[in-house]
């Protein structure tokens, strides 16, 4: 029954908003991450991102509503770097990952807000943090517009990705954790043992003042761990395959996509005489 109603709901949402095609392609041309998909997941990721931008309100910062044209295929492209995290899940677990988003707000700028955080010692710190993006439970996903606009690529950075992976986190708790609801086919002991191996690996780097393989930033809580492991999953698969193959066989499992088919060809060699 609810799925015939939940059908019926498409149809009907079809019908008073037609699917932007042409817009949608050329959300596609702009981010290199869009474009590498093949067309049947294309089709369904623009739907996707078409529905969610009709489910949220998308709202814009009075500074850049005046100066910054932000036009149809641009809020489908920040749309899509969203539903790109749940391409693999069926409608309604989609549906489910996404219930609390209401509202993306895109500011000006990099922002900054004051911390209070316990250490292991139960001392308390307090220290100034700038922020590309930020969100909770039932609040909004807000993130910063250049940061926005570095997203899209392949180089390891997407503050949508980041932001909504930290919702999918508080699927199932009121603070991000690292530990978002799982599937039946994954072990949670799995799942504490491999971030668990990252998380460490990560500490380890940092005290012997090594360069990590993925951002930093992931070794300061495991809840930004598991944001900063899904930006690398996607758009930098590869990398996480030799750094941490463990984690990334089971983000394949539990996304349920395998990124590393979608990257793009490396270019040509400039020395390499063309044949």
């Amino acid at each position: 029954m609810l799925g015939h109603l939940r059908r019926w709901r498409e149809r009907q949402f079809a019908a008073r908003h037609p699917f932007p095609e042409d817009a949608w392609a050329e959300a596609r041309a702009r981010l290199p991450l869009l474009a590498a998909l093949p067309a049947e997941e294309a089709r369904r990721l623009g739907e996707r991102a078409w529905l969610l931008l009709h489910a949220m309100r998308l709202s814009l910062h009075p500074e850049l509503a005046e100066s910054t044209p932000f036009d149809l295929p641009a809020q489908l492209a920040l749309a899509a770097q969203a539903c790109l995290l749940t391409l693999g899940w069926s409608d309604e677990e989609h549906q489910e990952a996404f219930a609390n988003v209401h509202e993306v707000l895109i500011l000006p700028d990099a922002f900054r807000r004051q911390v209070e955080e316990m250490d292991e010692f139960g001392v308390m710190h307090e220290y100034e943090d700038e922020r590309a993006g930020e969100t909770s439970h039932q609040g909004p996903v807000v993130v910063a517009f250049p940061d926005l606009m570095e997203s899209g690529d392949f180089t390891g950075f997407n503050v949508l990705i980041h932001e909504f992976a930290h919702k999918i986190d508080l699927g199932n708790s009121l603070d991000v954790d690292g530990f978002p609801p799982l599937p039946a086919d994954i072990d949670p002991r799995e799942w504490h043992r491999v971030f668990m191996g990252v998380w460490e690996d990560l500490q380890r780097r940092l005290e012997r003042g090594e360069k990590t393989p993925i951002d930093d930033y992931a070794a300061t809580h495991p809840g930004e761990c598991f944001a900063v492991c899904c930006e690398a999953f996607f758009t930098v698969p590869d990398l996480l395959d030799e750094a941490y193959p463990a984690l990334l066989e089971l983000l394949c499992r539990y996304f349920r996509q395998d990124p590393l088919a979608r990257l793009p060809e490396p270019p040509p060699d400039a020395d390499t005489p063309a044949e």
